[in-house]
């Protein structure tokens, strides 16, 4: 199992609820899942720039992380989460 941090400052809500209507399914096709995903966090250390969603996402491994992330397939589903507003995504491991 390998995880994957997103964190998503949104401004364009519409689209972030479009992306969520289509996200758990394109994260099956590569056998990934969100854990947990919400708007309320607690800043442990530092002073990041805290996104307004943080996410955690789970792959049976770092194959099929990339497979999703790279899949042609799943373009318009990326390019959704990407005009809901900024989005990073970090593969832990």
């Amino acid at each position: 199992m390998i995880y994957a941090y997103a964190a998503l400052t949104v401004t364009n809500p519409e689209a972030l609820a479009a992306y969520r209507d289509v996200a758990g399914a394109a994260l099956a096709k590569h056998g990934g899942k969100v854990e947990t995903a919400t708007p309320d966090f607690t800043v442990l250390d530092g002073a990041p720039d805290a996104p307004n969603v943080a996410a955690l996402l789970s792959f049976p491994d770092k194959d099929s992380a990339l497979a999703w992330a790279h899949d042609a397939e799943l373009e318009d589903v990326h390019a959704l989460r990407r005009s809901a507003g900024a989005s990073d995504i970090l593969l832990l491991g």
